[in-house]
């Protein structure tokens, strides 16, 4: 087979990949997987190649957060955050406002769809104390979940697949080449989002009494929690580390976590729902999807598409720039945003070395653009599908017309505020 039909090969199985994805999104692992197995067989992605052509250090992290976090939510900490949360707030609608920005916070270090299962329970339980529809705060909850994952290294797998193929430390995301980085967009954004949510909720009233007092069963996960970030920070300070090291100690941590909870509770049930929580079908898809990009990477698909986006930009860095960012929101309120930030992060590599410009710009604005632009539709981001999904169980049908009272607004406010941000600082 000729390498021109290779390549047409490659794009069919890569096209067909997408639309599998899309259409059967409950079959989405094994779409990836079967597509990358294609891909070696017909040596597309040489089988010698597949160790290299995949981002250990990134699964590493993902699976040793999800086994942290696990024992974190089962610690009952973040209910107890949220009970203080409670007693700050003198009305109903600052009660929504304040969970959302906590359940923010909490997702720019937690796996968003976590955040919504740690938080929304307890959104739920003070809107049926006080007698009121839940919709509205739990939609909060979920897409102010979903804009802060894109504030740290650890809080969206997307952000995790960034700084692996930048290369980048969880301080660069705070400050990196005597610039602000991308958790400052993100907290601008979220900052933005305050006066919509106060307009939007405006009529909630009601005052809010609370004396609830969770008792935390364990801090072991905490200190764990905490002990990550710090390592993490530190890390970033290391010369010349070698290229697994926030894998390992995510993985190190989650290790160690899991053993000292199995001699505190002496018993295999907490293990192993901490097994069971891994999401193997995330990790598998990744896996596939490093092994796809790889393929097409290596029989010169990546450079044709990013040869087009030049064409069509006409080399001005702003509308470039421009199109990734409001372009990646609306493919983001369709399509899984892993794929498509796994596709286009090499091709923004060939793109801006084409152009001589740093890559930075369009990586964030990518970032940007693909995590918030999930806050679209409910079907956009896991934390929107888990959040509507809750409300299914509790008896709320959640109608499209619910969900865009409150995701549009808020992803047109964040978005515009760290797309400006993004570029005043990075151009």
């Amino acid at each position: 087979m000729s390498h021109e039909t290779l390549k047409l090969v490659a794009l069919v199985l890569f096209a067909l990949m997408y639309v599998g994805i899309i259409g059967f999104s409950k079959y989405k692992m094994w779409v990836a997987m079967v597509t990358a197995i294609t891909f070696v067989a017909l040596g597309i992605l040489p089988i010698d190649e597949v160790p290299a052509a995949v981002n250990w250090n990134a699964l590493m992290m993902i699976a040793g957060t999800m086994l942290i976090v696990y024992y974190f939510i089962e610690s009952q900490m973040p209910n107890r955050i949220a009970d203080a949360l409670l007693r700050k707030a003198p009305n109903v609608m600052w009660v929504t406002i304040l969970m959302s920005l906590f359940s923010g916070i909490v997702s720019a270090f937690i796996d968003n769809v976590a955040t919504v299962l740690m938080v929304a329970p307890v959104g739920i339980a003070v809107c049926k104390k006080l007698k009121i529809n839940p919709v509205g705060m739990i939609l909060s909850i979920a897409v102010s979940s979903n804009l802060q994952g894109a504030a740290t290294l650890v809080g969206d797998t997307t952000s995790i697949m960034l700084a692996a193929h930048a290369k980048m430390d969880f301080m660069s995301f705070f400050w990196m080449e005597g610039r602000p980085g991308m958790f400052f967009a993100v907290e601008l954004g979220a900052l933005a989002t305050v006066p919509i949510m106060m307009f939007l909720f405006r009529k909630d009233q009601q005052p809010v009494h609370s004396d609830a007092h969770t008792e935390v069963r364990d801090h072991i996960p905490s200190v764990m929690l905490i002990l990550m970030v710090v390592l993490l920070i530190a890390a970033s300070f290391l010369p010349d580390k070698p290229e697994t090291t926030n894998g390992l100690i995510c993985m190190v941590l989650a290790v160690v976590t899991i053993v000292l909870e199995a001699l505190r509770e002496k018993g295999g049930r907490g293990m192993k729902g901490a097994l069971g929580s891994v999401d193997l079908e995330t990790l598998v898809l990744l896996l596939s999807l490093f092994c796809v990009i790889a393929g097409v990477s290596n029989i010169g698909i990546i450079d044709d598409f990013a040869q087009w986006i030049v064409k069509v930009g006409g080399e001005n860095l702003f509308l470039l720039y421009s199109m990734i960012v409001w372009g990646s929101v609306l493919i983001s309120a369709f399509v899984d945003n892993i794929p498509y930030v796994a596709t286009m992060l090499p091709v923004l590599s060939v793109v801006t070395s084409r152009m001589g410009v740093e890559p930075y710009l369009l990586y964030f604005g990518l970032l940007c653009g693909a995590t918030l632009g999930g806050n679209l539709t409910p079907v956009g981001a896991s934390a929107n599908i888990t959040a509507t999904g809750l409300l299914r169980k509790q008896g709320y049908e959640v109608k499209f017309k619910d969900f865009a009272r409150i995701g549009i607004p808020f992803t047109f406010t964040a978005v515009m505020a760290g797309y400006l941000f993004i570029w005043i600082f990075w151009a």
